[in-house]
């Protein structure tokens, strides 16, 4: 049996030993070289062909190789993470989820934004105004501004009408709205 395996991922040849495939014993690459469970295409090479994304298979090979995550900055975590859990190598499934969480807790820790507004109308004008407020909008205050006038017979007060809408920081440091989206977890 050969020290050293070639893979083919997704079009792109990777060489590495069995040892470090076998780092994580329960893990697909491990079953894969071992050969007693996984039977898998090769190419004309000899290489096991596995058609995942060669980008991100870079980093979990890295990982069995030395034990950390080291990542590109414009590489998403989040790909690493689909591949490391179709790989079944548990201990950067842990590293990444993690990561991911503090990301998380980090933006949420950032406190809302209050942007407001000031919209100016006439008392006839004002339930359809405060009643058709886009999602997000609050009402916050009234203010007359006591300018009556004549059009014709009626008169017309005309109002202030103060609203506002809490933003977000996200990481890129552009606003958003908060997200109401339930995250599942295994």
């Amino acid at each position: 049996r050969a020290k050293w395996v070639r893979l083919n991922v997704g079009g792109t040849v990777f060489l590495t030993t069995r040892q470090t495939l076998c780092r994580e014993q329960k893990s697909f690459l491990c079953r894969l070289c071992q050969g007693e469970e996984l039977q898998s295409d090769r190419d004309e090479t000899g290489a096991y062909l596995i058609d995942r994304d060669p980008t991100y298979f870079g980093p979990i090979l890295n990982f069995l190789r030395h034990g950390k995550l080291v990542l590109d900055k414009h590489m998403a975590e989040e790909g690493v993470l689909e591949e490391a859990e179709f790989y079944n190598i548990g201990p950067l499934i842990r590293i990444i989820k993690d990561r991911l969480e503090e990301k998380d807790y980090t933006v949420t820790q950032v406190p809302p934004k209050h942007v407001y507004r000031v919209l100016q109308c006439q008392e006839e004008e004002l339930t359809q105004m405060v009643s058709t407020m886009s999602d997000g909008w609050r009402f916050e205050q009234l203010v007359n501004i006591g300018s009556s006038y004549n059009y014709g017979n009626e008169d017309q007060t005309e109002f202030l009408c103060v609203v506002s809408k809490e933003l977000y920081n996200s990481p890129n440091g552009l606003s958003s709205e908060p997200s109401h989206k339930a995250k599942v977890r295994p």
